[in-house]
């Protein structure tokens, strides 16, 4: 599964004023592996950067001035991006940005979905972590994501720290409660569950490869070097 880590810097927060894209960052995951693949681009928005934007960005019109447009590199972006799933931070901002830029150069599929699909980790982290801060920054602490190196924010190194965040969050293996005789237990003390016979079921078993297989024990023997593997108990007859 191919996947890229999106993140943007603009000139303030709203595409309604006019403001435009100045940097994209992009991180390529192949099998929820990082592989060292990037798109990264600083652009001339041709017009001002609002101080609160750049406050936080830290990037200024004069650094862009020789800087190439949005149009120039479009291709070449939509192409990295080209059949991958998109991992973004509030898509819904970052996404508006780049739709905004396409129909500006009217661009025959200004539409993002057209081109790759759309995963918020925004709203990953809300069902994850309801009622707590979902920031980059909260993520990063409560992952323990080192973000020391980030003076300001940007949006190749903001891109790195979500693809580690986004594995972090997505990776871990779910606890499960054990009782004596090795059944999932319930807090009540009863197991919780119900069999339930189906004569008229014709299932397909797909039994995996030698090679899927292997890739499996692998991350098995990942998480035995990390500590206590669940699979392992579970298999015990």
């Amino acid at each position: 599964m191919r996947q890229i880590v999106l993140d943007t810097e603009t000139t303030g927060l709203s595409t309604g004023q006019g403001h435009r894209i100045i940097e994209i960052g992009c991180i390529e995951l192949v099998n929820r592996r990082l592989t060292g693949r990037e798109f990264h681009r600083f652009l001339n928005p041709d017009r001002d950067i609002d101080e609160g934007a750049e406050r936080v960005h830290g990037i200024s019109r004069d650094d862009l001035e020789t800087e190439p447009r949005f149009h120039e590199i479009a291709d070449e972006l939509l192409g990295f991006l080209a059949d991958a799933e998109l991992i973004i931070h509030n898509a819904e901002f970052d996404v508006g940005f780049l739709e905004y830029e396409l129909k500006l150069m009217k661009h025959a599929k200004p539409v993002i979905t057209d081109h790759a699909s759309v995963l918020d980790t925004l709203a990953l982290a809300r069902e994850i972590h309801p009622g707590q801060r979902n920031s980059l920054d909260a993520l990063c602490k409560r992952y323990e994501v080192d973000a020391s190196k980030r003076d300001v924010h940007g949006a190749l190194i903001d891109a790195e720290l979500l693809a580690r965040v986004y594995l972090e969050m997505t990776g871990g293996q779910t606890k499960m409660l054990l009782d004596d005789s090795g059944e999932a237990a319930t807090a009540d003390g009863g197991n919780g569950m119900e069999r339930v016979a189906r004569t008229d079921l014709n299932l397909v078993v797909v039994r995996a490869s030698k090679a899927e297989a292997a890739a499996h024990e692998a991350i098995l023997e990942k998480l035995r070097e990390a500590g206590d593997c669940v699979w392992d108990r579970l298999a015990k007859p």
